[in-house]
């Protein structure tokens, strides 16, 4: 009996003989493609992030040219198109107000054109979950490809880590024992290839993200931009979204329930960054999948962080990759029963069958679950009546002796405030106090700045003091690290509790008790409460739409009309 072929998405463009198959075909007969590439077999769109005012995602055009090589070989035809590229070093006021404006971009892109299946170049943070995001709503077969990390940063005979290694050497200068000329000359040193952080920031983790979830192929997690290993990945990816277009085996199949559990998990094993809490719940949320706060409190909390890796240890992704990479942290996972292993991959393979037997060459790097570098690496969820909703912190990255901690606010009503403030001699702020940032959330930014590790004031670092518990709305640079509690939700700018804290206030903090509470009488609250007002809202453009739809942080700062699967069904014609 003869298998009947599948009719696929891109024929009602191409296929038939009609007037508007005629005119899809002719135009694009004028790149000097032939016409047999339109005889029914997979359009296989190839989602660019390339931008050059991106700098971790500069060299997706080459990588592109490796996944249209794959793409060919099995059959397929590619065709690459932009989409705006979100640059975390560049982009203000912040990358992350453009997330979900990227995420539309790309799902109408998508549904809107002749495509069967997708791969997604992604590298620089925001990029990676605004195309997951966007494709997810859409639900055609996608694999996701990292532009990779850059090799370690170099500095005067030391690695020196993308972004870790920036807060270190500035509070070094204002502590007065970095001459500025030094400074100046780690810049080169710091970025000397092609490539995204090297630290487990939030570009690296949400790499890492996308090997746990099964949407990307094995290794996508480590592999440095610059290492060829990283172009052969892209050209297997661009074989093996053909065979998912032929197998119709669709992004909905790969990210489910066991996805993301093992995802957190793998998230807590690697140290990874507070910003995969926001991106996954928003992922989950467009696919189906109902994950929330108290899910990554659950599931993580009693991981180990076994990856030694800055900001939270002392290695770098280049030092990962060769250790074994992400696959022998999976391994030690699932040895002791933490993984789901039948969670399906784009690979054709089970995330059991991938990771049976991978090595771990370098037990520095990539430790043993019985010499974790931190016994609870994964997120930590907290709850109070400063933050109701949720708001998280990174065990891992914290000093051990804060997690437990009660102390006097020091109020900064937004950023501007801060700055005008932090170094002011006469400002009343020692080791023991508290430092809360107002106003740096969702809407309050907007757009939810990295701006929450807040440096700490000069006149405490000259006197060796390296860490103090900071509290905000805001989000912190994955390369970030200390005591640092983030994502209160709701935030200030909606009327949260954290509008309301004043100097002097007593905050406590309770990691271990998973509790964050304001020690002011519920009396005091309601009376300033009374005289509180809500910040002015943007007038007109994107950002007014974004202050007005913006979920927040505990719901993934996704816009409330986003949420759902919608699919890519055929639009009704054009002409």
């Amino acid at each position: 009996m003869t298998e009947t072929k599948r009719k696929l998405r891109s024929e009602a463009w191409f296929g038939g003989e009609g007037k508007n198959a005629f005119m899809h075909r002719s135009w694009m007969k004028n790149q000097g493609i032939p016409a047999d590439a339109f005889d029914g077999r997979p359009v296989i769109g190839i989602c660019n992030t390339w931008s050059e005012l991106t700098p971790c995602n500069a060299h997706l055009r080459a990588l592109a040219d490796h996944v249209k090589r794959g793409v060919y070989e099995a059959g397929g035809l590619p065709l690459e198109f932009p989409v705006m590229s979100l640059g975390e070093s560049n982009m203000r006021p912040t990358a992350m107000l453009f997330r979900n404006l990227v995420s539309m971009d790309v799902e109408e892109s998508i549904r809107g054109n002749p495509i069967d299946g997708v791969i997604l170049l992604v590298g620089c943070d925001k990029t990676t979950p605004a195309l997951l995001m966007g494709a997810a709503s859409c639900n055609l077969p996608t694999i996701a490809v990292s532009g990779g990390p850059m090799l370690n940063g170099k500095f005067r005979g030391q690695d020196i880590g993308s972004g870790t290694h920036v807060w270190k050497f500035a509070e070094e200068v204002k502590a007065g024992r970095m001459p500025v000329a030094d400074f100046l000359a780690a810049e080169q040193g710091q970025s000397r290839s092609a490539g995204s952080c090297m630290t487990m920031g939030t570009a690296s983790t949400m790499a890492s993200m996308v090997e746990a979830l099964g949407i990307g192929m094995p290794d996508n997690a480590a592999i440095p931009a610059v290492d060829s290993r990283r172009g052969v990945l892209a050209q297997m990816a661009g074989r093996q979204i053909v065979e998912l277009v032929r197998k119709d085996v669709t992004i909905a199949q790969i990210l489910t329930r066991h996805a993301f559990e093992n995802a957190i998990r793998v998230n807590g094993a690697i140290g990874g960054s507070t910003n995969a809490v926001l991106h996954l719940i928003a992922i989950a949320n467009r696919i189906g999948v109902d994950l929330s706060l108290d899910d990554w409190d659950r599931l993580g909390r009693d991981v180990p962080t076994i990856v030694d890796l800055m900001p939270s240890g002392r290695f770098l992704m280049e030092d990962f990759y060769y250790a074994g990479g992400l696959a022998a942290v999976m391994a030690s996972l699932d040895e002791v029963g933490l993984l789901h292993r039948d969670a399906m991959t784009v690979s054709n393979k089970t995330i059991g069958e991938l990771i049976d037997g991978a090595p771990n060459y370098n037990t520095e790097v990539i430790r043993p679950l019985s010499d974790p570098l931190t016994r609870e690496g994964g997120i930590s969820i907290l709850r109070g009546n400063l933050a109701p909703n949720g708001a998280v912190i990174k065990p891992s990255a914290a000093t051990p002796e804060l997690m437990q901690h009660r102390g006097k606010a020091v109020v900064f009503e937004n950023i501007e405030h801060y700055y005008a403030r932090i170094d002011d001699p006469e400002l009343d702020i020692d080791a023991s106090s508290v430092m809360v940032l107002k106003n740096c959330g969702p809407r309050g930014y907007p757009g939810m700045a990295e701006v929450g590790n807040m440096p700490l004031p000069a006149k405490l670092l000259k006197q060796g003091v390296s860490d103090m518990v900071r509290i905000s709305d805001a989000r912190m640079s994955g390369t970030a690290y200390g005591t640092v509690v983030l994502h209160v939700a709701p935030e200030a700018a909606a009327g949260g509790a954290l509008a309301l804290v004043r100097d002097g206030d007593l905050i406590e903090l309770d990691v271990a008790g998973r509790r964050l509470e304001l020690l002011v009488s519920d009396e005091e609250l309601a009376t300033r409460r009374h005289d509180w007002q809500p910040p002015a809202a943007p007038e007109g453009g994107y950002q007014s739409l974004y202050v007005e739809r913006v979920l927040q942080a505990d719901k993934g700062c996704d816009f409330d009309f986003l949420v759902g699967r919608r699919d890519a069904g055929i639009p009704r014609h054009s002409h």
